[in-house]
Parts: C-alpha cells; sequence; structure tokens
C-alpha cells in the first residue's frame, strides 16, 4: 500500500467465478448457514476500504451463505472513524483492523473481543494460516487475546524497476536473490542526468523499509520504556542513508511522495523498494517488473513482509457468534481461491490457493511474480510490548521513524541526535499511556 497501512484505492474485483475447491467443508459454519433462523443485522467497518471492495470480494458470498443476516456497511467516510462511531453509540459488529492500528483504533476503544473461545466453540483451525500472522497478533493484544483473523492480502516487500529505463541506458536488470550491495552499484549506474532531466537510480517506501526490517528489530523496545538499541537502528539507517547520497539520487523532500514512488510512478526512477499491493498499481504507462527485496549481504535469504488485514468482532455485539461464523466464511478457501486468481496474496498456507495466484489477471502473465514467493522462509516479525506494559501504537512508532531516517537522509539532522528525539518522543508517548 503505498502509504502505508490504510490505503484505500478501489479496486475492481467479482466474485462471480467462485471455484468450488472442495474446502472449509471441515470447518463448522463454513458450509453455510442454519436453515431458520431470526433475522439480524450486521454492521461492517473497513478501516481504509470502501464499500465496493466489501460487495465485490464478500457480500454475494455471504449473502448466500447468511440468508437470515443483512450487512450494513459503515463506510470510513469522513465522521465516520471508528472512535466516532463509537461514541456515538453505533460501534459496529464486524471491524476490520490491522497491526498498527489495533493499540489506538480497537483495543484504546474498550471494544475488544477475545476470539479464541469462538476458536475453541466452532473446533476452527487456525494452522490453515500462515503461522506468523496468528502469533504476532496474539502478541500485538498483549494477553493471550486473539483479537482478528488475518484476511487477504498480505504485503510482500519487493523491489520494483523500470524497464524502459534499464533499456535506454544499456544497464542489465535487476535479478531475484540481489543483497543491498548490488542494489547500490546498480543504483549508482542508474542515477544520471541526461536531456535536462534528472533520473534516480533507487528511491523507497522508508516507513516499510525501517518497520518491517528482516532483523525483525523493533522500534519501541519491548523489554523497556524507549527505543529499541539505537546502534542496531544506526547500521540499518546507514545502509539505506548511502543511496540517498549517490548523486543524482537526492530523497524526495516530502516524505509521502518517497513512500509512495510518486517520482517512479512519472517514470523517473529505475528502481523502488516498496510493499507489493494490489491497493498501490504501478500506472499501466510504466513497463515495470519486480524482483525479490534485497536482504543484506552475508545474512539469511529471508522474506520482508507486512501482515495482513484482519477481521474483528466488537466487544459491543449482540451476535458475536453471527459475526464469528461470518468471519469464517470471509476468510474460507473458497473466497480465498477466488481472490488469489484476481492477485490478492492468500493468508492459508493450502499450495493450490497460492499456486493460483493472478491467473485472472493478464496484466500478471509477463510479471516475475515468483518474485513474492522467491525466499522461502519468513523474516521474524519485531517482539511486542510484554503483558501490562505501557505501550505505544504501532502507527505512531512508523510514522516517527519514517520522518526520523528522512530528516538524517535530507541532512536536516545528524544520526545521533536524529534517533535521540524519536527516543524522546516514544517516552512521551508511554508516559501518556500510562496516565490513561
Amino acid at each position: 500500500m503505498r502509504r502505508t497501512y490504510a490505503m484505500s484505492l478501489l479496486f475492481g474485483l467479482s466474485m462471480a467465478a467462485l471455484s468450488a475447491c472442495g474446502a472449509d467443508k471441515e470447518q463448522p459454519g463454513a458450509a453455510g448457514a442454519p436453515e431458520k433462523k431470526d433475522p439480524i443485522t450486521l454492521s461492517v467497518f473497513g478501516l481504509g476500504v470502501k464499500e465496493e471492495e466489501f460487495n465485490d470480494r464478500f457480500r454475494g458470498e455471504l449473502t448466500k451463505r447468511f440468508p437470515y443476516i443483512t450487512f450494513k456497511y459503515i463506510p470510513p467516510d469522513k465522521g465516520n472513524s471508528l472512535p466516532e462511531l463509537v461514541a456515538r453509540g453505533e460501534t459496529p459488529d464486524l471491524i476490520r483492523t490491522d497491526i498498527p492500528n489495533l493499540k489506538n483504533n480497537y483495543l484504546d476503544l474498550k471494544i475488544g473481543t477475545d476470539l479464541n473461545p469462538f476458536v475453541k466453540s466452532h473446533s476452527y483451525d487456525l494452522s490453515r494460516f500462515n503461522p506468523p500472522f496468528i502469533q504476532e497478533m496474539i502478541d500485538a493484544g498483549q494477553n493471550g487475546a486473539l483479537y482478528g483473523i488475518p484476511y487477504p492480502p498480505y504485503i510482500p516487500m519487493v523491489l520494483s524497476y523500470n524497464k524502459s529505463l534499464f533499456d535506454q541506458f544499456g544497464v542489465p536488470y535487476p535479478k531475484d536473490g540481489m543483497n543491498w550491495d548490488e542494489v547500490y552499484e546498480i543504483a549508482k549506474k542508474m542515477s544520471r542526468t541526461e536531456g535536462g532531466s534528472v533520473y534516480r537510480g533507487f528511491s523507497g517506501n522508508v516507513m516499510a523499509m525501517l518497520r518491517d526490517n528482516t532483523y525483525g528489530y523493533p522500534i519501541l523496545d519491548p523489554n523497556a520504556d524507549q527505543l529499541y538499541n539505537p546502534e542496531k537502528w544506526k547500521t540499518i539507517f546507514a545502509n539505506f542513508k548511502r543511496f540517498y547520497e549517490i548523486p543524482n539520487n537526492k530523497i524526495d523532500p516530502v516524505v509521502g511522495a518517497e513512500l509512495n514512488g510518486e517520482a517512479f510512478n512519472k517514470g523517473k526512477v529505475a528502481m523502488h523498494a516498496y510493499q507489493y499491493s494490489t491497493y498501490a498499481p504501478i500506472p499501466e504507462t510504466i513497463d515495470w517488473d519486480i524482483v525479490s527485496y534485497p536482504t543484506f549481504p552475508g545474512e539469511s535469504k529471508i522474506m520482508a513482509w507486512r501482515g495482513p488485514a484482519y477481521w474483528s468482532v466488537s466487544a459491543l455485539s449482540k451476535h458475536k457468534d453471527d459475526a464469528f461464523q461470518v468471519i469464517m466464511a470471509m476468510v474460507s478457501d473458497e473466497v480465498q481461491l477466488a481472490d488469489s486468481k484476481k492477485g490478492i496474496l492468500p493468508t492459508v498456507v493450502n499450495k493450490q490457493i497460492k499456486d493460483a495466484f493472478g491467473q485472472e489477471r493478464p496484466d500478471m502473465k509477463s510479471k516475475n511474480i515468483g518474485a513474492l514467493f522467491y525466499y522461502k522462509e519468513w523474516a521474524p516479525y519485531s517482539p511486542k510490548r510484554k503483558s501490562g506494559a505501557a505501550n505505544v501504537a504501532t502507527v505512531f512508532q512508523q510514522n516517527n521513524m519514517a520522518v526520523t531516517f528522512h530528516d538524517v537522509a535530507m541532512g536536516k539532522t545528524d544520526m545521533n541526535t536524529a534517533l535521540r528525539q524519536l527516543d524522546e518522543k516514544l517516552k512521551q508517548e508511554l508516559a501518556k499511556d500510562t496516565n490513561k
């Protein structure tokens, strides 16, 4: 997503051709609703997602499976943020959330529901999901509760490149399995001025590059009220900072523009490191492709990633069990297979579903889609704060880390000062959480 975490671009998906793959028969409640049920209404809030996406991906299937339920979708429009809805007494039954927003936009509102009892009562098999997605949500909740079920897409990091620029300058294309030193050498070759235009060799979503680092370094120390190990962060900063010291490759002065790859989308950047996501399409005017995300020299070849969004249930809902059954349907193998064919990365381990990725996307047939699955090992997610410890919303941590790096790359401040100031900001936020 190029924003970041809550970008809500509409993309046209169709549920018209759901394939019967014999899935989910082992999941109670997934095969259909009971024959006789009193009519109810479930309200659904999709953080960062418009109603059209919910309709295209889910509504038809849910109406078929749950004819007794009327689904009322609450779009995240102005005046309809989750805190505003809760304040008005209009708390939705089903809520789309994610790890960055879990604290500030769900738990702090006192509407968290532990789904473990429903998992148990429905004998629901959590092992069907990629293990990091379940465990990270449990860790993020800080108390052993499971506050959400992961649904597609998850978001791996990749390196995109502009084939036209490489052809124009006679430089070989990037390859899968490169490390950052190799990418740096390519960036030097591709950073130049020609015909009065500046062509940058590299740009990146530095927020994601820092937050989803392959070492799993957290921003906030999980065991102390401070920034996690500044010396380790200096190493990562130094690796990325050198790219913006290459002549003709200055970082965009606008933080969001660098994160979102605006220069790459205009055809002026050779390579862009970012989160591969359906929510952040590259314009058709760019002849692009992707390779696997670079790794640090001498380190394990592992995939950097950001987890998916999650469907959660409000503690104020009068229909929690029905809501959980709806979640089971929305993350069923049937629905995820249809998603995968449309180019939405599945959250389940089912090989058939993964292998179907992009089958109904003609524009993907010429792309190196294998880059998304090049690494067989997942990078560790960052460790979370322990039970009872004051905490800072991940969205606050990641955004301030991105600004901190941007100030360093722009030459506004030195690395030591910038990280010390970030440490102070985190401590101020921790104090606010402690005093709540």
